[in-house]
């Protein structure tokens, strides 16, 4: 944000449920729609006309709904990974964030700090591992929400991207999703794949001034 705002003002929303906003009064509510919605709400109350996008795993979905929800008002998106799933990928996605019992032992936390340090990707610290993971923790026991709300959107989301005109550019680190990604482009009717695979999970802070860049080309 730091990088890209000598530029151009950039202003990063909270989802509903996570960072500093409140939780949806249920699971059904914590969806991809609500999420755009929620995102306009703040465009609005900015006094903002027209924006571009850009949307980082679950947030390429919120970008993609936003605007399908008002796609006058949306000039560009940019997308870190996109997912187009068989039904069978979805469920394996699905499975894979449940959300873990608390218990005294503490498994849940092992857990998710052994994910963490599994999909690390290059140049990241264990400091910015430990932040990212203090951020999860922060929904309680609606922390896998988010997730909930990817995985039943992704269906949705195949359809509606393919009617959108907006110029769309689509990052794609090597991540867990890299292998994923590339069949959006046969959808995506105004598109740019960026093929990045020695970046992974947190590549924003481990390679800020070539992300930045990438992003910046994109919305040129």
């Amino acid at each position: 944000m730091g990088t890209l705002g000598k530029s151009r003002p950039v202003i990063a929303i909270d989802n509903p449920g996570h960072g500093e906003s409140d939780l949806p009064d249920s699971i059904e509510e914590a969806s991809i729609e609500t999420y755009a919605r929620s995102a306009w709400a703040v465009v609005d109350a900015l006094g903002l006309n027209t924006v571009d996008l850009l949307g980082h795993h679950t947030g390429a979905k919120v970008a993609v709904e936003m605007a399908w929800q008002r796609g006058k008002s949306v000039r560009r998106i940019v997308m870190v990974s996109a997912l187009i799933l068989t039904e069978e990928e979805r469920q394996g996605f699905k499975d894979q964030f449940q959300p873990v019992p608390l218990d005294e032992a503490g498994t849940r936390f092992a857990q998710m700090w052994e994910k963490s340090v599994h999909h690390r990707g290059k140049g990241v610290s264990l400091e910015d591992l430990a932040a990212s993971y203090a951020e999860n923790l922060r929904a309680g026991e609606a922390y896998e929400w988010g997730h909930h709300a990817a995985f039943e959107y992704t269906p949705t989301f195949g359809e509606r991207i393919g009617k959108l005109d907006h110029p769309m550019t689509v990052i794609n680190p090597g991540d867990m999703l890299y292998d994923y990604t590339p069949r959006v482009m046969e959808r995506i009717r105004n598109g740019t794949l960026v093929d990045r695979p020695e970046w992974g999970f947190g590549f924003m802070d481990a390679f800020t001034a070539d992300a930045a860049a990438d992003v910046e080309a994109a919305l040129d």
